[in-house]
């Protein structure tokens, strides 16, 4: 049995701690979530994808790279995160296909339809998941193309702290913190099997791709 979920602050927006994150090393996981998206759909050679949830935007970047025939749309409530993302979205050379949009879900979701609609670890931020798996169903475009990681809440407090310590052994003390309350806050598969289905998304697959992230993944048939 899982230890029951504890909340943390919507935004993790400090400017230090935005900061940590934009110059922490995330490329693995980042590289595993675009590598799975990639290789899990035949996707078309144009369209419009949307990053809920964008942080400093190295997910948004690595898509856009990979497809260049795509414009990317970056969301996040974060003024701090965006700034940082606007920094690498800059060094990147790729301003002509990336937009970096300001907003808070969901009353400030930006106009759609989208072809493709991903997420990272933004759903243990949200005060009702309902947020995210609604914000999906309204911006998805007719056969979207949908692809959703987060954290898996462990069994116990310590098997969040072996998380720590294992995964961010040498990451800065705010960022080892914040990866155990995230930890503490994430949702399981079978509390996000449960959101899926309340949302009528259940045709998308629930699989573990790490030991420590759940995955959700699918194209919406409309």
């Amino acid at each position: 049995m899982s230890m029951q979920r504890t909340p943390e602050p919507e935004l993790m927006d400090a400017p230090a701690q935005a900061r940590a994150y934009a110059e922490a090393d995330f490329s693995e996981p980042n590289q595993l979530f675009v590598d799975r998206f990639l290789g899990s759909f035949d996707l078309p050679g144009a369209g419009r994808l949307i990053d809920l949830g964008c942080g400093p935007g190295d997910i948004c970047i690595r898509l856009a790279s990979a497809l260049p025939g795509w414009v990317v749309t970056g969301l996040d409530a974060g003024p701090n995160m965006l700034a940082l993302a606007a920094e690498a979205l800059a060094a990147s050379g790729l301003q002509s296909r990336v937009d970096l949009v300001l907003a808070h879900l969901p009353a400030e979701a930006p106009q759609g339809p989208f072809d493709a609609i991903v997420s990272n670890s933004l759903l243990h931020h949200l005060p009702d998941p309902a947020t995210l798996w609604q914000t999906i169903n309204s911006l998805a475009a007719a056969d979207c193309y949908v692809q959703v990681m987060d954290l898996h809440r462990p069994d116990s407090r310590e098997q969040a702290q072996a998380m720590v310590d294992e995964h961010a052994a040498d990451a800065p003390e705010v960022l080892r913190q914040d990866f155990f309350n995230s930890l503490l806050a994430a949702y399981t598969g079978t509390e996000v099997h449960e959101q899926l289905a309340q949302a009528g998304l259940s045709d998308l697959e629930l699989t573990c791709p790490s030991d420590r992230h759940w995955m959700v993944s699918g194209r919406l048939r409309r």
